[in-house]
This record gives structure tokens, sequence and C-alpha cells, in this order.
């Protein structure tokens, strides 16, 4: 038996990772990663009386090259005398009909076919092949996404599977680096296969992977895949101490609260008297870092998004009513309690058209609104229209014409950066009713550039730099 199932064992053991005698679903995907863990987890099962399945997703991405994975998963399967589960399911049109990404469709229909294998089967834990590379990559992936300490310790040895919380989610490969498992999977004459949407630049985690990681390898740190996973080592300890301090807090909190009714005392089992924090402060004398966490967690418990800037508009000013959704309203209380607001909904459109800016100019009507636009070229301006100007080049081939929805995000002229639409309505002054009227502009990627009587985007102005201008020229036939 080679290192790399040793070394497996190891993690298993040291970890806790998987049962003795239990049952596994193995996720392979056909590619390096997943064949190899599969390799290495059956050479391991008998001694550990592991009963393995595998189970395959065919996400219908690469027409004929998704069926060759799932061929190669099939055989392998059958050499190892091994039961398969397969699903697929059309991700494309899953993703346009549910206003996802590709990368985030295929993701939430993989763990949900993932959950619904595991339950099928009677099985409590799913073994993914996740390593060390991947766990880089998604350092960067959230940190230019701006995401917190829980989002930067990145993914743990063992987590719940966001489409079942009873089935667990086992990563046994995260502190394998891929040249590892490639050495591993050629001396062991493992086949697998690639995917070429690996290399492409459409996705943001193959332009980190292919080109920011080995630009900083080798022009600012050789060791920079060290030091990163040190740092989400690091962030990961700290930020679990900040999360349970957090829930600690909230407990004394509505223990003391309870108490206060009944008129008795009681001390929480397990609660440490030198933790003044946690024991005796009110929310405003907690450690900032406290604050968040207490706020983050109230928020995901809710289902509201608890992002950086509602959290510090709540943490700084108590009993103001903070806008989350068309329908929603969340404030804190003195206490630290979030109070959700909720009122009657009114529907969003949507319907949508889109401009194909290829020919250069062009023009169209869409819900009672006349657009015309002309690329190069100011143009003459028909009487009752209002001209426009922006980068061509930043806006694309596509422009995709629709209505506001919910967390709508823009980024006005003049701000540093984007804001929900739903402030930015509110602070103009724009009926609810209104704002579904409204018209706005969003590139293919879906970066709203321009809003139907609102300032034009910051990102697409016309700067010294622009070398193609977009004259849009546009006019509500209702006025």
């Amino acid at each position: 038996m080679t290192d790399l199932p040793q070394r497996v064992e190891q993690n298993i053991q040291n970890r806790g990772l998987f049962k003795r005698g239990g049952k596994l679903l193995v996720a392979v995907s056909g590619g390096l990663d997943s064949m190899a863990l599969l390799d290495a987890l059956n050479k391991l099962s008998a001694n550990h009386r592991w009963q393995l399945i595998v189970a395959h997703f065919n996400h219908r991405l690469r027409g004929r090259a998704s069926d060759a994975d799932e061929r190669l998963v099939r055989k392998t399967a059958a050499d190892m005398k091994l039961r398969v589960v397969a699903g697929s399911a059309d991700v494309k049109a899953f993703a346009a009909k549910s206003k996802l990404s590709l990368e985030m469709a295929a993701r939430k229909l993989r763990h949900e076919f993932l959950a619904r294998a595991a339950r099928k089967h009677k099985i409590k834990t799913i073994a993914l092949a996740h390593h060390a590379d991947d766990q880089v990559e998604l350092f960067f992936l959230r940190l230019l996404r701006g995401a917190g300490g829980d989002g930067l310790a990145g993914m743990k040895w063992r987590s719940p599977s966001p489409a079942d919380k009873t089935v667990l989610l086992v990563r046994p490969l995260l502190d394998f680096s891929k040249a590892e498992l490639l050495a591993f999977a050629r001396k062991n004459k493992i086949h697998f296969r690639d995917d070429a949407t690996n290399f492409s630049p459409d996705f943001l985690r193959n332009r980190i992977r292919n080109e920011l990681l080995p630009l900083l390898r080798k022009n600012y740190q050789p060791g920079l895949d060290k030091a990163i996973l040190r740092l989400m080592e690091i962030t990961g300890a700290e930020s679990e101490f900040v999360g349970e301090v957090a829930r600690l807090w909230a407990r004394r909190r509505r223990g003391d609260e309870s108490q206060m009714k009944s008129g008795k005392k009681k001390t929480e089992r397990g609660m440490k008297p030198e933790t003044p924090y946690v024991v005796s402060y009110s929310f405003d004398k907690l450690p900032i870092a406290i604050q968040r966490r207490v706020l983050q967690q109230q928020l995901a418990d809710a289902g509201v998004a608890p992002d950086f800037d509602l959290i510090e508009s709540l943490r700084q000013s108590a009993d103001c009513f903070v806008s989350v959704s068309p329908n929603a309203s969340v404030a804190r209380e003195k206490s630290g309690e979030i109070n959700l607001r909720t009122k009657s909904k009114l529907g969003f459109k949507v319907n949508e058209l889109v401009l194909n800016l290829l020919k250069g100019m062009g023009a169209a009507v869409f819900d009672g609104v006349k657009f015309k636009w002309q690329i190069g070229s100011r143009g003459h301006s028909p009487h009752q229209m209002q001209d426009e100007f922006f980068d061509a080049d930043k806006i694309g081939n596509k422009i995709v014409l629709r209505h506001w929805r919910a967390g709508d995000r823009f980024q006005p002229i003049g701000l540093k950066s984007a804001v929900k639409l739903q402030d930015l309505f509110v602070n103009a002054k724009i009926s609810a009713a209104r704002r579904r009227e409204l018209v706005l502009a969003a590139t293919a990627d879906g970066e709203i550039f321009w809003v139907e009587g609102v300032r034009i985007g910051e990102r697409f102005k016309l700067t010294p730099q622009t070398k193609r201008k977009l004259v849009w020229k546009w006019s509500n036939l209702a006025v």
C-alpha cells in the first residue's frame, strides 16, 4: 500500500472522520481528485469494513464529454465491484430559471442529488475529494468577494451538507496537494478525465487558479500555499472561538431574561465565571467582534443574508429598521436581539429582453420604454430621447433589459461601492409600485450599469482610456 492511502487512513483515524464498518457514499466526478480518493478508500475499505457506494452526478454541461465522465466512473466502480448511484440534470436550464450562475446552480443540484442518494441508502457520511489546492483557491475567491473570518477559514474536514443538515460531508484529502494526487494516480495507473471547463476564463475560480496564483507564487511568495493554509487555520480557530462566545452570550442573555420573569436564579451548566463578557456585559459593551457574530448568527437563523454593511448598520444603531428585502426590514433592540418586520408582498416582474450589440447600432422597445443605441459615435439624438454614454468594451456584446429584483445592487456614478437598489429607491422617494415598473440594463454577467431615471453606473463611465463609446438613447413612451 502506497503512502497516500496510509496518510488518508491517519487523517480518518486522527480526526474521527469515518466509523468502522459503516457505509460511505463517495462522490466521484471522474476527475483526478475524486478518482484518487476512490482508489485510496477502496484500498482501505477491507481493513475497516467500509461499504462503499459510488455517487456520480452528470451536469450535462459538456455533451459527450460529460457522458464519457460517467462511463469512466461506472467502469471503475464495476472493476472494484462497487455499486453506482448516478443522477443528472440540465444545469444550464436550472441556472437560467433560478437566476443563478452556472457554478452555483451546479453546486446546488449536485449537493441535492448527493443528499437524496445518502438518504435513500441510509448513509450518514459522504466523502468528497477537496484538497489543499482547493482550499487556497477558495481563500482568494472568498477574499475577493469580501468574506469574513468564517468564510476565509475555508472548508472543514467535517461539515453538514447544505442540502441536508443530517448528512455529513467529509474531506479526507484536505492536506494533500494536487501534485501529490497526480503523482499517486500516475504511479498506480489510475485513469481519470480532465474537465476542459477548468481552464475556461469565464469562471472566477479558474482565473484565480490559472492566472492569479501562478503570478503570486512566481513574483511574490514561492511558499504561498503553505502561508495561506496556515492563515486559514489561524483564522478558522479564532472565528470558531468568536462564534462560541457569541452563542454563550446569547444563551446567557436569554437565560437571564427567563430567570427575571420567573424570579428564579439559575446557573448555566458549563458556563465559566471567568469570562465576564459572556456573563455580565450588555450588548454595547461586548467586544466588536462578538457584537458582529451575535448579529450574524441571529440574521442567519432568521433567513436574512448577514452581509457586513447590514451587520454594521444594526450594530451601530439600536431600534433603527433597515430594509433587507422589498417585504421585510430588521432592527436591533438595545438588548442585542434582532426584530424582523415583514409586510405584504408586491410581486416582481420577471420578463426580460436581451439586446445584441455586435451590429453596432439598433433599437428596441421594452415594457413601455423605447431604446436606441450606437457604438463609436454620438449620432443624432431624436426628439424626447435622452442620451447617456458608456464604455462599450466594459459593457460587452450583450445587454439584458429587465426589472428590479430582490437583492439587486448597483454602483451609481460617484459612489465608491455598490449599494442595494432598494436603498437607492427609498432615498429617491420612489414608490414601491413604481420601483417595479422601472427598467434597468445589465451586462451578460448580470452587473447593472443603468437604471431608468437614476445615475449611470460608476464602473462603466467614459474615461481617458475608453476606446469605444456606447451612445444609449431612451424615452418612456408613457410620458
